[in-house]
This record gives C-alpha cells, structure tokens and sequence, in this order.
C-alpha cells in the first residue's frame, strides 16, 4: 500500500491530465452534472473549458448540496498575522526574504493586543499566519504563545511553515484545531522555478505535510493551489482533488478544508503564468462541491465585496472578514499591508455579517445568537 501522496503523485501525468480537462465535451459536463456521484473523469469535465457553458445548472446543482449538508450557516474566522519574517525566497510572495520590507515578530503583550481587538470585533475563530522562519518562528515561540491565545477563542487553526509529524501531535496537545499548507503548485519543475531559497525548495517535503498532519491527528487539514502559478490552472486544481481524495481514504478521521486563492501581484513579484476569472473561479468553486458536498469551502478577503456576496450563497462554508495583514494590524490599524495581502473586501465584520443574513444566511461567529437576536442561553 502507498505510504504517502508522494507515491501517488508519482503515478499521475500533467500533461495527459490537461489533454485529458480540454478534450471534455458538452456531453461529457451534462453526464457529470447528472451522476450520482462526481468521479474523477466528472471532474475532468466540470472543470473544462465546456462547463463554462453549464454554469447556471452547475451553481444550482453545487448550492442544492451545500444547503443540504450545511444547512444556511457560513463559519467566519479572521486571520491574526503573527510575523512577516521568512526565511524563504519566493518569487510570489511579499514575505519573501529577497524583498526589502519592514519585519516584525509580535511578542506576548502585542499578541494580548491583538487577541483583545479580535474578540472585541465578534470572532471565536482564530487562523494563525506566520512567514516560514523556523529559528525565530518555529516551535518554541508556538509553544511560548499558543496556550495562552487557544484560551480566548473557540477554535484556533495555522497557516505556517511545514512542521514534522511529532510537532503537529504536540502542537494538537497544546490545542491546535486544524493546519491550512498549500502546496502552491503539483507541478514540480514549476515549483522549482519559484522557490529559489530556503526550506521551501523541498517540493515533496511540502507535497507529504498533510500525511504528517493526517498521522498527527489534526482535527482539519485545508489544501489549496496558487492559481495562476503554473501554466494551467485547471490542471493544478484537478491534483487538488486528486490529493483531497487520497487523503480523505487514509485518514478519515480529519475534516478537509480547500480554498483557491488566485495569484496576486507583489513586490518584484511574477505575472500569473494562467489567468482564472471571476465565472471561471465560481466554475471550480461548484465542481469541488459537486465532487466533495461535504468539505469545507472557504473564500478570503482577498476578493472583491461584489463577488463574495454573490458566490458565497453558492457554496462557501466559510470565509473570513476584516483581514488586517501586516503583524499589530488589529490593534494598531494604520499599519500598511504589502499589495499582494491587502484585502480587496475591507468590509467590517458586521457589515459582511449582515451582507449574507440579508441573502438568506446565518454567520456563525462569535455572539451570533445575540446577532440574530436571541439571548445566550
């Protein structure tokens, strides 16, 4: 039996799998729209260049199953950026070591801060984002900090560098929730091409972090692709799920969260080598409801208003809101975020919040019994 992703991975072929999405037919997405349930040849199709024609049945048929599974609740968390130290030079990203930008590492007291303009605002939800530094951000200053944070709120989740399996089962100890690690790109001599430094380089080091997570017992496990990093988006997410569906078999005990975020630009950053639009983002938001009605779904900040509130009815579990980028942001806001994290939806959490409850949705947060007009048992 394969031990990790890496021995399937080794088995999947790019290049026929692109041949494979652009070939499908009209016939093909009708079929996949209509089976009982979504395989891996449905996918190929509902994420081809012909299902761009069946988005309206598509969005029906993705909304049916997310309102059946998640009823009308939409969970909001909000991410708390804890440092922009890294020790990674990627040609992407505005954390990258190369870039001359101002670094900050938040110490106990700025963290208690920012903890308490956090919960000020409504949020129990917590998703902890570091720069990938493992000397001066790595397991002793989790240890240092994440007792005391996982106290103030009812779930906490982190989005950092890649951690070995002993360190994921203590870090659960200390009561971690769930690990967002995106492997940016499946395509490895992509991959190459854009981590020039630093721990990152290591491809299948990253491509096995979610069987060290599954193997740990992370509660969550979310997985993504930079959309745009390589030369076909529609290929990078079809690896997605071929990841989703290799982990939910093996460890099934852990809940799966995807998300899809698009590339952006930063400083001295890369164009996007295949450029994925609006209709074509909601085109493969509704294909993974279709191929998975029971995983997490989640939208960041990063796009617009308009679009959000217009997709998240669709088949969004989960979004965050108020995002404040730069390390201090909640407590000290006038701190400016780099181009690539600022928030295109800058919207108070209130306003998001009342945004959806007006399309029909319940946010789950914090105080969302007295946001919906009921006293706290």
């Amino acid at each position: 039996m394969n031990n990790t992703f890496t021995d399937r991975w080794r088995q999947l072929d790019w290049d026929d799998f692109r041949l494979r999405i652009n070939s499908k037919t009209a016939a093909d997405v009708d079929r996949a729209l209509n089976a009982w349930q979504v395989g891996r040849d449905d996918l190929m199709a509902l994420l081809s260049p012909a299902a761009e024609a069946f988005l309206e049945p598509l969005a029906q048929r993705a909304q049916q199953l997310t309102r059946q599974r998640f009823g009308n609740t939409v969970g909001f968390y909000v991410p708390l950026y804890l440092s922009n130290l890294c020790a990674n030079d990627c040609t992407y990203c505005g954390f990258s070591m190369s870039n001359r930008i101002k670094r900050k590492t938040l110490d106990d007291e700025e963290i208690a801060r920012e903890c308490d303009a956090i919960r000020e605002m409504g949020f129990e939800h917590l998703l902890l984002v570091t720069g990938e530094h493992q000397g001066k951000v790595g397991m002793d200053y989790f240890r240092r900090h994440l007792p005391a944070i996982r106290r103030q709120f009812a779930s906490l989740q982190m989005e950092v560098q890649p951690l070995a399996e002993e360190e994921y089962a203590e870090l659960k100890g200390l009561g971690l929730d769930g690990v967002m690690v995106y492997q940016e790109t499946y395509h490895e001599a992509t991959y190459a091409r854009h981590h020039l430094k630093g721990n990152k380089q290591d491809f299948f080091w990253r491509l096995e972090t979610p069987d060290r997570l599954g193997r740990a017992g992370i509660d969550k496990i979310g997985l993504g692709a930079l959309i745009g990093l390589s030369d076909s988006w529609r290929v990078d997410c079809f690896m997605v799920a071929e990841h989703l569906q290799w982990l939910q078999r093996k460890y099934w005990k852990s809940r799966y969260s995807l998300s899809f975020p698009r590339l952006r630009p930063c400083a001295g950053g890369v164009e996007p080598a295949s450029l994925m639009s609006e209709k074509q983002l909601v085109q493969t938001i509704c294909a993974f409801r279709l191929l998975a009605p029971e995983v997490e779904l989640s939208l960041s900040t990063r796009e617009s208003p308009y679009f959000r509130d217009r997709v998240v009815p669709i088949a969004i579990t989960n979004v965050s809101a108020f995002s404040q980028p730069p390390p201090g942001g909640y407590a000290d806001g006038d701190r400016p975020a780099l181009e690539q994290f600022e928030p295109h939806d800058g919207r108070r959490p209130e306003e998001v919040a009342r945004a959806l409850t007006d399309r029909g949705l319940q946010p789950v947060w914090k105080e969302w019994d007295s946001w919906l007009g009921r006293s706290a048992p």
